[in-house]
């Protein structure tokens, strides 16, 4: 599995390399415990060192790998730290699906049809690649439209993270076959239809609902914590 070249564009070679190997990591390519080599690294990919040094500097701070003298310790990212990083996600989401959807907001609404509408495409042309893209597009549109500059801070730290979670997901959606993906579409249906009611209480459940199942297919895709 590689890193989608589509989701670069405009990105430093530094956030290349150090997406590519965020995704190894991720995806168990690259063993927790291994030892990452900047020369190793920067010949893989035909740069020099420095874009290289960047990228491990962004992949310590997310705490994937351990900067030490002979190079970089992966550290990995194991089952429950997954599921703490949906916890972040359900904290965020259920407070700004909250804070927006006190007001009807008829034109975010149909925003979020579209985006299902381009979600459904991906799957007619069976392109988890884009499929997960537009499912995180789904609720960054929300999350954005809060106006809330801590809590857009706090997403933006753990973006990277959860973007290529997401992409290792959705290909395990994509193996459930046509009814599971339908499932993921229908979700998102039911989100938005909680959220034109308006009503606090049924908003909060579907939030709830929707990362309780979401938390099953992480169980699937990360089995070995």
């Amino acid at each position: 599995m590689k890193y989608p070249s589509t989701w670069l564009q405009g990105a430093s070679l530094g956030e290349a390399i150090a997406s590519e190997l965020r995704l190894q990591i991720i995806s168990g390519t690259i063993k927790r415990g291994e030892i990452l080599s900047e020369n190793r690294i920067a010949g893989e990919f035909g740069t020099s060192r420095s874009p290289v040094r960047e990228a491990m500097k962004t992949l310590s701070s997310e705490g994937l790998i351990q900067l030490e003298r002979m190079g970089a310790v992966v550290m990995g990212l194991s089952l429950k730290e997954v599921e703490e990083l949906y916890d972040v996600r359900y904290l965020i989401e259920s407070f700004v699906q909250g804070h927006v959807f006190v007001h009807p907001q008829p034109e975010l609404v149909q925003q979020l049809k579209q985006i299902v509408d381009r979600m459904e495409l991906a799957a007619k042309h069976q392109d988890p690649v884009e499929f997960s893209y537009q499912d995180l597009a789904f609720h960054e549109r929300i999350i954005t439209e809060a106006r809330h500059k801590r809590i857009l801070h706090l997403w933006k730290s753990i973006r990277p993270i959860v973007i290529t979670v997401m992409l290792i997901t959705t290909r395990q959606v994509f193996s459930g076959g046509e009814f599971k993906v339908r499932y993921v579409m229908d979700k998102h249906l039911q989100l938005i239809a909680e959220m034109e009611s308006l009503d606090s209480a049924r908003i909060q459940t579907a939030v709830q609902r929707y990362f309780d199942d979401s938390r099953q297919t992480l169980h699937l895709s990360f089995p070995e914590g």
